[in-house]
């Protein structure tokens, strides 16, 4: 018999009995006149108690939440019992499953080969858990992993390692152990240590793009740019030059012209003769 049909004769049952029982409650017995009949009449006018409607469980409606569960599709399925495993981190029978999630992995075997062949999931023949891409327990393994990938790593590949793994990247942040960026085009965090005696290969392209930016070559330039890209620059100069004039106060004299050496300089280094050999 299917959940559906079990859910139908429960529904009939439920109201073949609400009406026997509304049916004997409103039926008075033959006690129950005889006490009438003998009580004073000044008891007479005061109401009768309405008996209360028997109220039955909560169980028509779980059933119904059950059999939504099981009649949706496969994937919503799916989803329901890896957000299970991800977020309890234990490992679940498929009856355990059933229990927690009211999914049947074993009665679907459509669902049983998606959940079994997932990159989510680690199936071990007998139980199904949370399968992480980098297996991380704690800060420091997520610290020595981050060491290893000299060039980057992106944040979503290690951001469902465990619970804490985001409050983790910002602690090493704060410590200046490594370095978390945007990327500006996917708008994706990119981690990367902070260890000086890292070789960072640079892409050629990325180089000649580098030194093909010409700077402005006013400082005020320099800090509109910067204001621009959201950085805050270390200087005001505007604010420096203003402050310089309300204070009368002058820029700093240009560095004077070297002095090129002719025949009639002065030589205080004589002994080496190499330096001035344009003279002769």
């Amino acid at each position: 018999m299917s959940l559906q049909e079990s859910l139908n004769r429960f529904k009939q049952q439920q109201e073949r009995c609400q009406s026997t029982l509304t049916a004997i409650s409103s039926r008075p017995s033959s006690k129950t006149s005889k006490s009438h009949k003998a009580a004073p009449s000044s008891n007479s006018s005061a109401p009768s108690k309405v008996s209360a409607p028997i109220k039955f469980s909560n169980d028509t409606e779980r059933l119904q939440h059950i059999n939504a569960i099981r009649k949706s599709p496969v994937g919503a399925q799916l989803k329901r019992v890896i957000d299970l495993l991800f977020e309890t981190r234990q490992s679940f029978t498929p009856e355990e499953i059933n229990e927690a999630c009211y999914v049947d992995v074993n009665s679907n075997k459509a669902l049983f080969d998606s959940l079994k062949n997932n990159t989510k999931v680690n199936y071990n023949g007998k139980r199904f858990s949370y399968k992480s891409k980098h297996d991380l327990k704690g800060k420091d393994q997520l610290l020595s992993l981050i060491r290893k990938y000299a060039e980057g790593l992106p944040v979503v590949e290690v951001k469902d390692s465990y619970s804490s793994v985001l409050e983790d990247l910002q602690a090493l942040k704060a410590s200046g152990q490594v370095w978390l960026l945007s990327n500006m085009d996917s708008q994706e965090d990119i981690v990367y240590p902070n260890d000086p005696k890292v070789i960072i290969k640079v892409d050629d392209e990325l180089k000649q793009l580098f030194r093909g930016i010409e700077l402005p070559r006013d400082m005020v330039d320099i800090e509109k740019e910067l204001h621009k890209n959201g950085m805050k620059p270390a200087t005001n100069t505007a604010k420096r030059r203003a402050m310089a004039e309300v204070h009368g106060i002058t820029s700093k004299p240009k560095p004077k012209k070297k002095r090129e050496i002719t025949r009639r300089t002065k030589l205080t280094n004589a002994h080496l003769p190499e330096l001035f050999q344009h003279l002769n």
